[in-house]
Parts: structure tokens; sequence; C-alpha cells
């Protein structure tokens, strides 16, 4: 199975958009599983359901940080990051067109809410949003971009 085919395993299971990317390369990381879950749930949502930046995306992007980003605290590490993370959301956004919650969920016709509490997950929510296969996306650009890293 694959990592996106993980991520959206995950996701059909409740997680949060953020925690299924994360969840899917923890084995990968150096936290638990319980940890990088915690972590990651307030950007599910686009960030605590405030509609911005796809969880999807900030799953993807600290797990890139976790795996390929240095402790150092110098502008050549910040450099590398924020270009590393820059290519991974320009393909996200290329195959998506939006990195933006609110975006990509209007985009599906759907009425989006800020705040407030996640819908209950039944079948007739998977089958009207694209979240999985959002996620799945992420997942999946993350491991191939590992792959050209060599970091996978």
């Amino acid at each position: 199975m694959s990592r996106a085919e993980k991520a959206k395993e995950y996701f059909n299971q409740g997680y949060a958009c953020s925690q299924a990317v994360a969840l899917a390369f923890s084995d990968l990381v150096e936290l638990d599983e319980e940890t990088l879950s915690k972590m990651t749930l307030p950007f599910g949502g686009g960030l605590g359901r405030l509609r911005l930046t796809c969880g999807a995306v900030s799953g993807m992007a600290m797990i890139a940080g976790l795996l390929l980003a240095s402790a150092e605290n110098t502008p050549e590490n910040k450099k590398k990051t924020y270009e590393r993370t820059r290519a991974l959301c320009a393909k996200f956004e290329e195959a998506n067109g939006s990195l933006i919650c609110n975006e990509l969920l209007t985009g599906a016709n759907l009425k989006v809410t800020v705040g407030g509490e996640a819908e209950a997950r039944t079948a007739e929510y998977y089958k009207k949003r694209p979240c999985s296969e959002l996620v799945y996306c992420a997942a999946e650009i993350l491991e191939s971009y590992l792959r050209e890293q060599g970091s996978l």
C-alpha cells in the first residue's frame, strides 16, 4: 500500500486531513503516532476549521520539515526549507487549483462554514467532499518528492 493510500485510509477512518497525511509517514519520523496525531490535529479544516491553508498541505509540510530540515537556526537552513515547502505547495496547487481549504471545498460546490463542529463522517460526507482525494494527492506528492531527494 502506498503512503497516499494509507493517508486516504486514515482520513476515511475519521482523522483530520492534516493528521491523515502525517500519519502515513509516521514510521519515518522520530515521533510516536499519538504525539504526531495530537500535533497535527489543529491544522485540520484549514487550521482549526478556519478554512485557510488546506490541512493536507499543512501535514505534508510538517512531515517534509521533520524529514528534510535541519535543526540549525541559520538563514541557509530556513532558505532551503522554505524552498522545499514552496516546491511541494506548487505541485499541490498545480494539481488542485488552490492551497486554500475554503477554495478547494467551494470549488467542489460545497457550502463551507468557518469554525463550529466538524460534520459527522457519514457515507454522504465522504461522497460529497474532495478531502480524501486531496489527502491522497498531498501524500503522493510528498512521497514522490522524498524519493527524488533520496530520503525514502
